[in-house]
């Protein structure tokens, strides 16, 4: 009984934490705005994951949930970086960075 609700509590959080970056990413205007609702995507695949294994136990299904869960943890925030740099390039052409030989002449 007390781990059915524990089940729930999880998928319950981690679908509004889903629902919620997805609504954040359609209501923002521009691309680095939205850029910010795409982190707590990660937290709600944990907290499904986490659901999963409270409902099974540590089987295939949970295992495979909990990589899952884990490869969106580690790549989430290199996606994010990509992203910034690409619409960044968009806006202005080019990285404003200084090479070896100094800052780029304007």
């Amino acid at each position: 009984m007390l781990g059915d609700v524990v089940v729930a509590a999880l998928l319950i959080a981690g679908v509004a934490f889903e629902l919620f970056c997805v609504l954040g990413v359609v209501i923002m205007r521009g691309p680095l705005d939205r850029l910010h609702y795409t982190a707590p995507a990660s937290l709600g695949a944990m907290l499904i994951a986490g659901a999963i294994l409270a409902r099974e136990g540590f089987s295939l299904i949970a295992n495979k949930a909990l990589l899952v869960a884990a490869f969106f943890l580690v790549t989430t925030p290199v996606l994010a970086h990509i992203t910034a740099r690409a619409a960044r390039l968009l806006q202005r052409g080019q990285l404003d960075s200084a090479g070896a030989d100094g800052p780029v002449a304007r």
